[in-house]
């Protein structure tokens, strides 16, 4: 079963902080307030601001936060994102949890604006797909909307996608075309019906057969998805897959294609770096007849 966002913060918070943040702890008295702030520290696209909110409430609903950009947002080197104020403790408790989430999904935004960027004036469309990491599909796959992308299917039960293993498996294309379409009328279900070829000789058969809504190219070269495009001639939707990179990736949306999946959405990103640093402690304690800056 798939879980909501409060319950991935809460689960991730747990495995970092265990039975406390002990060093902190140690080192910062219990009441200490302070001020951090989080900078960018590579160009790219922010992504993760509202899971930002929800960990530094998640640890403690007293911090206050201000927002300085907004998801999608074009950020640059040193750039500040955000600033928190409150109890140290609880600054330094979430610090990671956060960084560890706006990082990755800046990482994923920033790779598909830079996709989207290369077939920009073409009719492609940039897919993601289910190579995502376990548990984070959700926030990745948010990140590859704000990056400009398009989700693909979330998983396997919202759409029929039939892939090189079923169709060895079935004994062949027209097999496992006509038995989705027996389960489908079966269990009633309307389902958009994928699959994918990687041969001529496949696409040939599934152009004759038909009973698909898309034809997935799969390790097609651009060229040959070009002469594959002519001969579907719009008679089913197209998508170009494997082995697409910003390096090659414009030549495949110059082919006609519909869509272009690119599982390294996902999985081929570099994260965007970023620190969250103290900015001063705000206020003085007494202890022991002696006045302490925090």
């Amino acid at each position: 079963m798939q879980m909501d966002i409060d319950e991935i913060i809460e689960r991730t918070l747990q495995e970092d902080l265990g039975d406390g943040d002990h060093t902190s702890l140690a080192t910062i008295l219990p009441d200490s307030k302070g001020k951090a702030k989080l900078i960018i520290k590579n160009d790219g696209i922010i992504c993760g601001l509202p899971v930002a909110e929800k960990v530094f409430r998640k640890v403690d609903p007293d911090l206050l936060l201000e927002l300085f950009t907004t998801d999608g947002s074009v950020v640059e080197t040193g750039e500040i994102a955000l600033t928190v104020e409150g109890r140290i403790r609880s600054i330094l408790a979430a610090e990671r949890t956060v960084l560890n989430f706006m990082q990755r999904l800046s990482g994923i935004a920033t790779y598909t604006f830079r996709m989207n960027r290369e077939i920009k004036g073409t009719k492609a469309k940039i897919l993601d797909t289910r190579k995502t990491t376990p548990l984070m599909r959700e926030l990745e796959k948010y990140a590859v909307r704000t990056g400009g992308g398009i989700n693909h299917r979330f998983g396997l039960y919202d759409m029929i996608l039939i892939k090189d293993n079923h169709v060895d498996y079935a004994n062949g294309i027209v097999n496992a075309i006509s038995s989705v379409q027996k389960y489908l009328e079966s269990t009633g279900r309307t389902l958009k019906i994928e699959i994918e070829v990687r041969t001529f000789q496949e696409l040939l058969e599934v152009i004759n057969y038909g009973g698909v809504d898309r034809i997935m190219l799969d390790n097609f070269t651009p060229e040959d998805v070009a002469s594959a495009v002519k001969l579907v001639k719009g008679r089913f939707e197209t998508e170009a897959s494997g082995g697409i990179q910003l390096g090659n990736i414009r030549q495949y949306a110059e082919s006609g294609v519909d869509f272009i999946s690119v599982g390294g959405l996902t999985h081929r990103f570099s994260s965007l770096d970023m620190s969250l640093k103290a900015e001063k402690a705000l206020y003085w304690e007494t202890v022991n007849g002696k006045k302490n800056k925090h």
